[in-house]
């Protein structure tokens, strides 16, 4: 078969399947030809993929016979067989949940896919083995396919801040407000997905479209455990024990990464991307934030994402700039002058309209809503 044959057709989303019943799903309209398969398990789907045509497919680490496979591979389909022995699915096609990533928290966050996938990053990062780099890889260009697809037609709001931001604490409590008042204005709230300030966001879209009494509860529970130090465990089952206690909560994003892994991810974030390469989730993170951007105080990790976010505003590069919403004068002006040379830089420039410093957090999704016209 040509190589042109597996170039990427137009309308290819369409042609991607990410589950067993969208399989069944395009198995009965009558052929896979064309189409990319992500990580399904086919064992008991032989007699379908020995009756359909398959040419020019792709099979991404799905599970097959061997009957199967020597059969699709014959119709000149590519086969990506599952590689063994890792802690996570390099060909992934839909983003992670928190049950997945804390699967087994309870006997230990050691024991969790999100903590042997660190792991394994930590062994592999530095070896230079092409083929551990390769499948980080395409693990992130997986992840970021799923993102885009999910995050589809959305209007995202990126939340940001440190992750030291304690539980208990005035400052959480007011990114958890914040959060829930974003969600109920109807944007998609998206974090980094980690602790502190993005947990807090997140939190408060979980809990947006219950009672304002849900997040009081919330929060008293918390801040029984202040922080994932010195047990990540204690600090993830109090969150499985809002959630249980509240079910039913709201979805939000969040986009961690394992470069710092660890800083666990949070668990009321409803999907999770959660990348290797942080220079790719953190431009991800910011511009998928088409709707604007609120940064909390933060340090170095929060002042790089500012001027991350500001330098395509101030070129234009991915269009009209964005709105950026700067929450706590003297944090932004005197501890981290941030402000000043944000303002400099937006001078005579559309951006200009477009950036904002606020006092309190309370004031953030309102000036936000100004910004946006």
């Amino acid at each position: 078969m040509a190589s042109e044959d597996f170039q990427r057709v137009p309308g290819a989303r369409d042609r991607e399947i990410e589950s067993v019943p969208e399989f069944d799903e395009v198995v009965a309209r009558g052929t896979l030809a064309g189409f990319r398969l992500q990580s399904l398990d086919l064992t008991d789907r032989t007699d379908a993929l020995l009756a359909t045509g398959t040419a020019g497919a792709v099979f991404l680490g799905c599970r097959m016979t061997p009957e199967a496979t020597v059969k699709v591979r014959a119709d000149g389909a590519l086969v990506f067989p599952p590689v063994p022995d890792l802690p996570f699915d390099p060909y992934r096609g839909l983003l992670y949940t928190p049950d997945e990533l804390f699967d087994g928290v309870e006997d230990g966050y050691e024991h969790t896919p999100d903590a042997r996938s660190y792991d394994w990053f930590r062994r592999t990062r530095s070896d230079g083995d092409v083929f551990a780099s390769m499948l980080r890889s395409i693990h992130d260009d997986s992840v970021s396919d799923a993102l885009d697809e999910h995050l589809a037609g959305a209007r995202v709001v990126g939340v940001m801040g440190g992750h030291a931001m304690g539980r208990g604490t005035d400052a959480y409590a007011g990114a958890a407000r914040l959060g829930r008042s974003l969600a109920r204005d109807g944007f998609t709230v998206a974090t980094g997905g980690g602790p502190g300030a993005m947990e807090a966001a997140n939190l408060g879209a979980y809990l947006a479209p219950l009672a304002d009494t849900a997040l009081e509860d919330a929060l008293k529970l918390l801040a029984e455990v202040p922080s994932f130090t010195p047990s990540v465990s204690r600090w993830a089952r109090a969150a499985f024990e809002v959630r249980r206690r509240h079910p039913g909560g709201g979805p939000s994003v969040g986009i961690p990464t394992w470069f710092y892994g660890h800083e666990p991810p949070n668990a009321f974030a409803a999907h999770i991307a959660k990348y290797f390469a942080n220079a790719t989730r953190e431009d991800g993170l910011l511009a998928r934030s088409t709707a604007g951007v609120i940064f909390l105080p933060g340090a170095a990790g929060t002042v790089q994402e500012v001027f991350d976010n500001a330098t395509p505003n101030y070129y234009e590069s991915r269009g009209e700039p964005t709105p950026m919403v700067l929450v706590d004068r003297a944090h932004w002006t005197e501890r981290l002058p941030v402000w000043p040379l944000l303002r400099a830089l937006a001078e005579g420039r559309p951006m200009a309209g477009r950036i904002a410093l606020v006092d309190s957090v309370d004031e953030a999704a309102a000036e936000l809503a100004r910004l946006a016209g």
